[in-house]
């Protein structure tokens, strides 16, 4: 066998043994690690989410019993007054209230009007 066939012969060889080395460890050692890792950062992730809903559902409740209840019935007095403020205003003027159009046209009527009396 000539020379040259012997150095590629070597380095087909060597090839082969290291990349059947790399793979061995990898789906021997390597890859089981992995997957037991990534199974307990799963595991730890999926324990979290119900710890979390929990304690804010606590601290929510324990600030909510926590407010006097002058609070609350001031804060429910001012907004059903905002309320029934509201709904007077788009029963008298509909839904151009709530967009902003009724104003805007009471204004142009008014700066018309005072513009043919100028004149």
């Amino acid at each position: 066998m000539p020379v040259w066939a012997q150095i590629l012969t070597q380095i087909f060889l060597t090839a082969f043994a290291v990349t059947a080395v790399l793979f061995g460890f990898w789906f021997w050692v390597v890859k089981p690690l992995l997957a037991e890792r990534i199974q307990d950062l799963i595991d730890t992730a999926n324990e979290i989410e119900p710890k979390v809903t929990s304690g804010v559902q606590k601290g929510v409740a324990e600030s909510i019993r926590q407010i006097p209840q002058s609070a609350w019935d001031g804060a429910t007095r001012e907004s059903t007054r905002q309320f029934l403020k509201f709904g007077s205003n788009l029963f008298e003027n509909g839904l151009s209230t709530f967009l902003g159009a009724a104003a805007e046209e009471q204004q142009a009527n008014q700066a018309r009007s005072a513009e043919k009396r100028d004149k």
